[in-house]
């Protein structure tokens, strides 16, 4: 038997949408109509089957979409599964700009989802990058040389901290606004804490 039953929270979220709410709305039919057990998580509705995350839905202001958490595992013979952003190792996305898309894309958005559930059954896994496959910003490298306590610190942290910092560090273009980064974050590196901690 297919488990009908909403989340409170996932209910709030789509009553109070404006901008997706009829597309909200389909989503989460198609999405309910597979068996998955609704769930509130990262402020939007998620799908799991027993308790792994499988699908989650969400908007924008340019399109509403399905994120599949291990979607860089999934079948895509449609080529409809979109990497968000380079960073991005395992999540994928099926975006939307009209509910007439969903319509038309039910039954393959249906196969879509029992291919994540499949994913979920088998037991497998992203592999993800290493951190130290990430670059490490010139700027934050000649901090590490001049203060190893700095680099002690850094290299204490957890790898997902680790690769936040990473990232952060080496997105801008120009050199001051990486030594500007790296500068306003020296503190929290030595605290042990994450950028957003």
């Amino acid at each position: 038997m297919i488990n009908r039953q909403t989340h409170p929270k996932a209910d709030e979220f789509f009553n109070k949408s404006r901008r997706w709410k009829v597309e909200y709305e389909h989503l989460r039919e198609i999405v309910m109509d597979c068996g998955l057990t609704e769930d509130f998580k990262w402020m939007h509705p998620c799908y799991t089957y027993q308790t792994k995350n499988v699908v989650l839905i969400h908007g924008f202001k340019e399109y509403c979409a399905l994120l599949f958490h291990k979607g860089a595992l999934l079948k895509d013979p449609n080529g409809i599964l979109i990497q968000q952003t380079e960073n991005v190792q395992a999540g994928r996305q099926i975006r939307f700009t009209n509910v007439q898309e969903i319509i038309d894309q039910e039954a393959i958005l249906k196969a879509y989802i029992h291919d994540a559930i499949n994913v979920e059954k088998s037991g497998l896994e992203v592999t993800f990058k290493k951190n130290a496959e990430f670059a490490v910003a010139e700027e934050l490298q000649r901090e590490f040389d001049a203060n190893p306590a700095l680099k002690a610190a850094f290299e204490a942290l957890t790898p997902g901290r680790q690769r936040g910092y990473l990232l952060h560090f080496s997105q801008p273009k120009q050199a001051k606004t990486r030594e500007a980064r790296v500068e306003k974050y020296k503190p929290k590196i030595l605290e042990g804490k994450g950028l957003d901690d």
